[in-house]
C-alpha cells in the first residue's frame, strides 16, 4: 500500500462525465489499497469567466475579493468529484485550502504557500477516506481566501504530497508525458520515460507548458516523484494500475536516471521583444539603473547582451522582454533616462527563443557549436545566446522558429527512440 496525490486539470474535470471519469481513475487506485488524496482544478473556462465577471464588477477591484471569487471554481469541481466518488461506493469528501490548513503569504492573486498541515489529511486516511482537495487556493495570514496564481493546482498538489509524504504525486493533463518538444510543431517529437527534476524546470521556465514553474522548484526541493499523464486514457487500461511505472513521464531525482541523454528537450517561447539601449556611459550601477526599475514595474527582464566600446567609455546594453510588456518597459526607460545617459533606444518585437536542455550537456563538450552550425546551415540568424550548465537559449526572429525547433530536434537526433 502506498500514499499517492492525484491532480487532474481544467480540461480532465470539464463537465459531469469527464469528473466521473476521474472518478474512475480515483477509485482504480483506492481499489489497490493506496491512500489517496486528489487536488483539482476549476472546470475548463470556469476560472476565465470567474476573471472576467470581477473585472466587469470594477476593474480596479480588491485583490481579496477577487480572490474570494476566482477561487469558487476549484470549490465546485470539489464537491462535484467528491459526490461522483460516494455515489462509486467510494468514502471521499470535499477540502478547501482554509480547512486543511494551506497557509500562504499575503500576496493575494499570487500568493505562495509558507506551510500545509497535512496531519487532517493523515488521520482520514487511516479511517479509508478519499481527500478530494480544491487546489490553486489557501489561507493568508489576514484569514481571506487566498489564491495561488494561474496553474496553481499543480502547485498545490506537490505541496500537499510533500507534506503527507506521499510515494508519487500524479498530474493528470490532456497530454500523456513530456515530450522531447511541442509534437504540433515537430511531429516526430517523443514522450519521455523520465525527465529529472532540473531539466523539467528549464523547460517549465523556456515554454513548455505542461507543469507551473513553481509546482516543479516545489518538487525538486522535496524530491516528490512526479508523474505526468493523462486523464484520457481509459482507466482500467492495460497498466494504468502499474505502481512503479505507469504510462507517462517521470520526473525524478537525477540519480534515477541511468542512462542521460545529452540532449533532453527543445523548448521554445513565442512573443519575446529585444530592447537595445545604445552608448551608454559604462560606469558601475549603470546596470542596476536600467534594471531595477524595470523589476520595480513588474516586468520580466530575460536575456542580457553588454557590448563594450573599443575605447571603454560606452557599452551598449540589449535584453529581451516579453512583447506584452514593451510598452511599459520603454515607458520605464524613458523616466529613468537621465539617470541612465543612453543616446538612443531601439526595440524589435515579434522575437522567439528556442532553447536546448539536456542535464548531459555538463559532460559533453560542442553541444553549443553543434546548435549554431545547425541553425547558420538553415539561414537563421541568431540575435542573442544565453547559456547555462544544462541549457543554451538563441533569440531568433519569430518566423524561424519553427524551422529552428525541427532543425535542432533532429541535430540532436531526438527523433530517434
Amino acid at each position: 500500500m502506498a500514499r499517492i496525490v492525484m491532480k487532474f486539470g481544467g480540461t480532465s474535470v470539464a463537465d459531469i462525465a469527464r469528473i466521473r471519469n476521474v472518478a474512475r481513475h480515483v477509485k482504480r487506485e483506492v481499489d489497490c489499497g493506496h491512500d489517496v488524496a486528489v487536488v483539482v482544478s476549476a472546470m475548463a473556462g470556469k476560472t476565465n469567466e470567474l476573471v472576467a465577471w470581477t473585472r466587469e464588477a470594477s476593474p480596479m477591484h480588491d485583490a481579496r475579493e477577487y480572490d474570494a471569487v476566482v477561487a469558487s471554481g476549484e470549490q465546485v469541481t470539489a464537491g462535484l468529484l467528491a459526490i461522483s466518488l460516494q455515489n462509486m461506493g467510494v468514502n471521499a469528501r470535499s477540502w478547501l485550502g482554509w480547512q486543511i490548513p494551506i497557509r500562504t503569504d499575503n500576496a493575494h492573486g499570487a500568493a505562495r504557500i509558507q506551510e500545509i498541515d497535512g496531519s487532517f489529511l493523515i488521520k482520514r486516511f487511516g479511517e479509508g477516506q478519499v481527500a478530494v482537495i480544491a487546489g490553486f487556493q489557501g489561507l493568508s495570514p489576514d484569514n481571506r481566501i487566498s489564491t495561488l496564481g494561474r496553474g496553481g493546482s499543480d502547485t498545490s498538489a506537490v505541496a500537499i504530497a510533500a507534506a503527507v509524504k506521499a510515494d508519487r504525486c500524479d498530474i493528470y493533463t490532456d497530454v500523456d508525458g513530456v515530450y522531447t518538444t511541442d509534437p504540433r510543431m515537430e511531429p516526430k517529437a517523443r514522450r519521455l520515460d523520465r525527465i529529472t527534476f532540473e531539466e523539467m524546470l528549464e523547460m517549465a521556465s523556456l515554454g513548455s507548458k505542461v507543469l507551473q514553474v513553481r509546482s516543479v522548484e516545489l518538487a525538486m526541493v522535496h524530491k516528490v516523484r512526479t508523474f505526468v499523464r493523462s486523464s484520457f486514457v481509459e482507466p482500467d487500461a492495460p497498466g494504468m494500475d502499474d505502481f512503479l511505472n505507469p504510462p507517462g513521464t517521470l520526473i525524478c531525482d537525477e540519480d534515477e536516471i541511468v542512462e542521460q541523454q545529452v540532449v533532453t528537450g527543445i523548448a521554445y517561447a513565442k512573443d519575446e521583444a529585444q530592447i537595445s539601449l545604445r552608448r551608454v556611459a559604462d560606469r558601475p550601477g549603470v546596470a542596476a539603473g536600467i534594471f531595477g526599475p524595470l523589476a520595480e514595474a513588474g516586468i520580466n527582464v530575460d536575456m542580457i547582451v553588454q557590448n563594450i566600446s573599443e575605447d571603454g567609455k560606452f557599452t551598449d546594453m540589449t535584453f529581451t522582454v516579453p512583447s506584452g510588456d514593451v510598452a511599459k518597459a520603454l515607458s520605464v526607460l524613458e523616466k529613468v533616462r537621465d539617470t541612465i545617459g543612453y543616446d538612443v533606444i531601439q526595440h524589435d518585437e515579434g522575437m522567439a527563443k528556442v532553447s536546448v536542455i539536456g542535464i548531459g550537456m555538463r559532460s559533453h563538450a560542442g553541444v553549443a557549436a553543434t546548435a549554431f552550425e545547425a541553425l547558420s546551415e538553415k539561414g537563421i540568424n541568431i540575435r542573442a545566446i544565453t547559456t547555462s550548465e544544462i541549457k543554451i537559449s538563441i533569440l531568433i526572429d519569430g518566423p524561424y522558429t519553427e524551422l529552428a525547433v525541427r532543425t535542432l530536434h533532429s541535430v540532436y537526433d531526438l527523433d530517434k527512440s
